[in-house]
């Protein structure tokens, strides 16, 4: 049985135990498709807790809780492009992730984007296919002298103006 899942804005407060959460996500989830001094690159950001935050804050970020602890979160830069979006792995294909970004997509629509962009990583890939995401060009960043590979990812949101009417 999935957990009942709530959803809430980023909090400044929040950014400390979101930094465990983004590198427990990594560290374990992605494990499998990077190697340990990309783990390492990936985590880095997570070193400076408060320029964290201050990433999050300046974005549309929220925070998914299971009996209202945070389990994970997201975060969507500018009207369309999904920036984060980590989930502890106690909770992992629980239904957090599908939650966050149901939400992320429907906040887009109403900011207007006509599709939503990812930059996902290699074990992410998957989950966005199976939400109607097509991959559009592989990326390979350079973290500090370290080479990761993702791919972008967009999905067509549902039209924003009304339908034609039947002949």
């Amino acid at each position: 049985m999935n957990p009942s899942i709530g959803l809430r804005p980023y909090l400044p407060q929040d950014a400390a135990l979101l930094v465990a959460i983004f590198i427990a996500s990594i560290e374990e989830l992605a494990a499998d498709d990077y190697s340990v001094d990309q783990i390492a690159a990936w985590t880095a950001p997570a070193d400076d807790v408060v320029q964290f935050g201050a990433r999050l804050a300046g974005q549309l970020s929220l925070v998914a809780s299971v009996d209202g602890e945070p389990v994970g979160f997201a975060s969507c830069k500018g009207v369309d492009q999904i920036d984060m979006l980590y989930v502890h792995p106690l909770v992992a294909r629980q239904g957090v992730a599908t939650t966050l970004c149901d939400a992320l997509e429907k906040l887009a629509l109403a900011r207007g984007a006509k599709h939503v962009n990812v930059d996902a990583s290699d074990c992410a890939e998957p989950f966005f296919l199976q939400r109607g995401y097509s991959a559009q060009r592989r990326n390979t960043i350079d973290l500090e002298g370290v080479w990761l590979g993702n791919t972008t990812m967009r999905k067509p949101l549902a039209a924003n103006d009304p339908a034609p009417p039947a002949p």
